[in-house]
């Protein structure tokens, strides 16, 4: 039984971050409108909840309109009041905008000055609207949402000058 455990002390467990798991049950029920939720195995904000009473003695129904939050799709679901959903774990990060590159890579600094540089500027008019005022001279701070292994730049707002 010894020789047994000695041979396993060699092994090498690679973690993650702080063990957070990226989605948690929540039960139906207690979901509301403008929370998260994953239908269709998609990060979604929830638009429309209703439910519905159903027969003798069946569950109530909960029925479910989201969008998911990076691509802006409808996704649709129907579950029982009584039964849990997963829900995202969702992070909102605000960092500054220090450059937009030609490729649409965005250049960003959060609260630490820790750099990054990987995330890109997004489609439409949310990143023609930020690289216009970037370019335009203005200091720019973007709220990048995290869930799933997913970030995106959700929205932006103009940095006031706290410098005197």
């Amino acid at each position: 039984m010894a020789d047994n455990a000695a041979a396993h002390d060699d092994d090498d467990f690679q973690t993650g971050d702080a063990g957070a798991s990226e989605t948690y049950p929540q039960q139906c029920s207690a979901l509301r409108k403008n929370g998260y939720v994953m239908l269709k195995s998609r990060p979604c904000k929830i638009m429309e909840m209703s439910t519905s009473k159903t027969g003798k003695h069946g569950h109530a129904k909960v029925h479910m309109v989201g969008i998911d939050i990076f691509t802006g799709k409808k996704y649709e679901d129907i579950c029982p009041s009584t039964h849990n959903m997963s829900v995202p774990n969702v992070k909102r990060v605000e960092y500054s905008l220090i450059d937009v590159d030609t490729d649409g890579y965005v250049s960003l600094m959060d609260d630490s000055s820790e750099t990054r540089s990987d995330i890109k500027l997004p489609e439409g008019e949310l990143g023609q609207e930020i690289r216009a005022k970037f370019e335009g001279g203005e200091g720019l701070k973007v709220t990048v949402l995290q869930a799933l292994g997913e970030e995106a730049i959700m929205s932006y707002k103009i940095e006031q000058e706290s410098k005197k």
